[in-house]
């Protein structure tokens, strides 16, 4: 009983610390690879109906290649509807009123993309030729680092993206990116706010 007691003393704090460090790199939002993915594993994994649902995000910088794309671009975050019908490219409308979905096998992860405002003026000029009505991802339970999470799967590219719980409201995200063995991270926030998604 004694050793119970023990283990359940050493759980607390190892939690705690797990928390500890979350929050520091979410405040910041930044980390090493090492860091975020020591988050990652010491987190608790998530079943894919807690996904469903709308989230919003942000990035985490880790030194990825992807680094500051996302945001200069206005990115919103992702929709679950159901396991078959996600949307993982949710921007902003003009005014930040509005949401709409963009396919992602339109967008080219390789271009030198000015991590500036131009990007996000780019982006709302391409907006007739990249916007989406379809669904296209889905989620999965799919094992990872040596533990089987809610994971979205991108219908036309060679991506997951991962995911492990921080509390009720709050994941990390983890992209796995064929080829690319660093870790791109992000938080989503689950909100169910008034913004209208126009597909």
């Amino acid at each position: 009983f004694a050793k119970d007691l023990s283990a359940v003393r050493y759980q607390i704090v190892d939690d705690n610390h797990v928390q500890t460090d979350i929050h520091a790199i979410l405040t910041r939002r930044t980390a090493t690879a090492a860091e975020i993915l020591a988050c990652f594993d010491a987190l608790p994994v998530v079943e894919a109906d807690f996904m469903l649902g709308r989230w919003r995000g942000f990035e985490i910088t880790t030194g990825h290649m992807l680094d500051g794309l996302l945001e200069p671009t206005g990115w919103y975050g992702k929709l679950f509807e159901n396991a078959e019908s996600v949307h993982p490219l949710l921007f902003y409308a003009s005014g930040r009123k509005s949401l709409y979905s963009v396919n992602p096998a339109l967008v080219p992860l390789g271009m030198p993309f000015p991590r500036s405002r131009v990007l996000g003026t780019l982006m709302a000029l391409s907006r007739p030729f990249l916007q989406t009505r379809r669904a296209t991802a889905r989620l999965r339970m799919i094992a990872f680092r040596g533990r089987s999470t809610a994971t979205m799967a991108y219908d036309s590219k060679p991506i997951f993206d991962h995911f492990v719980r921080i509390d009720d409201s709050r994941v990390l995200g983890i992209m796995d990116l064929k080829g690319v063995p660093e870790p791109y991270a992000f938080c989503l926030e689950r909100d169910d706010g008034s913004l209208q998604l126009r597909l």
